[in-house]
């Protein structure tokens, strides 16, 4: 699905509806006090409402579920030409995988539930770990949410699949540390799977990556800096494990087709950067004999503040660096192996710069 007609009407619609959500539960969550108050291991230093996962996860949901009744009553019968050839000839298809996107529908309220009540009053990480595996395993196994890296074993592939889903999960709940910063490199990777999706002609996939750019950027109107509300877990566990989706069902290397195997490394070089502040924190923290589950102001966007940066300038930098990435992650479909190589490289030095700048002001302090 590239940007057609449809794809636009869907990205408007999604994002439309996603700001009208997150603008009454706003409201709705200052009047019944659902708000995140300042304390040592938060950054924000005022009360902020929160209600922005819900108005994520029921975008998301609401249009999964639109989507279903539409192709199922509305395309397959044949009463929609004005969408396009393209669309009609994949109803089929789609109708047949419902029972698939249903369990992903399911997966992604459950750990909307699981996110709220961890908002409303703290669980445990190791309860909360159990519940994500569990979510991430169905969705691997049950939904073939899964990559197959060319191993014949269903039961091995669901489960390295479902370790990669809750790394991708807690990536972006760990991400979600400062004003706009998960939401906006969320809208940047999943603008990547897109393009990918678009050039696998891979149109559900596309649209759901449609879905979920418009729905992010509806509540990155109130979450860029200063915020003026939180999406909490129960936004960030459905946002990481939607993001984990996409990386396992878009097409990166066609066995039959011409393109390069490389490309298959498109999610790890899009999510350089998230992936480096999840496992620079969670270093950090150990080396410390603290516990990596433990919320604290040590994440990569907490240490460029400290540098004299604003909130603004420290997320658009995050933004840029997420950037730098995933333009090259764009290339490993058209580039040989020396230009893959080069691809990875560039992605090491970037993150190398960033480090060696960290490092640096640190000495200086």
């Amino acid at each position: 699905m590239g940007l057609t007609v449809p794809a636009i009407i869907l990205l408007l619609a999604s994002l439309l509806c996603s700001v009208i959500l997150t603008a009454v539960l706003r409201r709705i969550a200052i009047a019944v006090g659902f708000i995140a108050r300042p304390d040592v291991g938060r950054y924000h230093r005022s009360v902020i409402p929160l209600g922005g996962g819900i108005a994520i996860s029921a975008t998301v949901v609401a249009f999964l579920l639109a989507g279903i009744a539409i192709v199922k009553f509305v395309i397959a019968p044949g009463r929609a030409g004005w969408l396009g050839e393209s669309v009609a000839v994949h109803a089929a298809g789609f109708i047949e995988k419902t029972p698939q996107l249903l369990i992903v529908i399911g997966c992604i309220t459950v750990l909307f539930a699981l996110g709220l009540i961890d908002d409303l009053r703290r669980l445990g990480p190791f309860s909360k770990l159990a519940v994500q595996f569990a979510v991430a395993f169905v969705a691997a196994f049950l939904a073939d949410i899964r990559v197959e890296l060319f191993i014949p074993n269903k039961l091995l592939t669901a489960v390295l699949s479902a370790f990669w889903i809750v790394t991708i999960i807690n990536v972006f709940n760990f991400l979600d540390n400062m004003d706009g910063a998960a939401t906006g490199i969320a809208v940047i990777t999943s603008s990547v799977l897109f393009t990918a999706a678009a050039l696998s002609s891979q149109v559900f996939i596309g649209a759901l990556a449609i879905l979920f750019i418009g729905t992010l950027l509806g509540f990155l109107v109130f979450n860029f800096p200063p915020a003026k509300i939180f999406m909490g877990d129960a936004g960030s566990l459905p946002l990481g494990f939607i993001l984990a989706l996409l990386t396992l069902k878009t097409t990166y290397y066609h066995q039959a087709g011409s393109g390069p195997w490389y490309a298959v490394l498109i999610p790890l070089i899009v999510m350089a950067v998230p992936l480096y502040d999840f496992l620079s924190v969670t270093i950090l923290r150990i080396s410390q004999g603290k516990s990596p589950f433990v919320g604290d102001t040590q994440h990569f966007s907490h240490r460029l503040s400290r540098q004299g940066l604003s909130d603004t300038q420290t997320v658009l930098t995050l933004y840029l660096a997420t950037l730098c990435t995933a333009l090259g992650a764009t290339f490993l479909y058209q580039v040989n192996l020396i230009g893959a190589i080069l691809i990875f490289f560039q992605t090491v030095m970037i993150l190398a710069i960033i480090a060696v700048f960290e490092s640096t002001a640190n000495n200086e302090k």
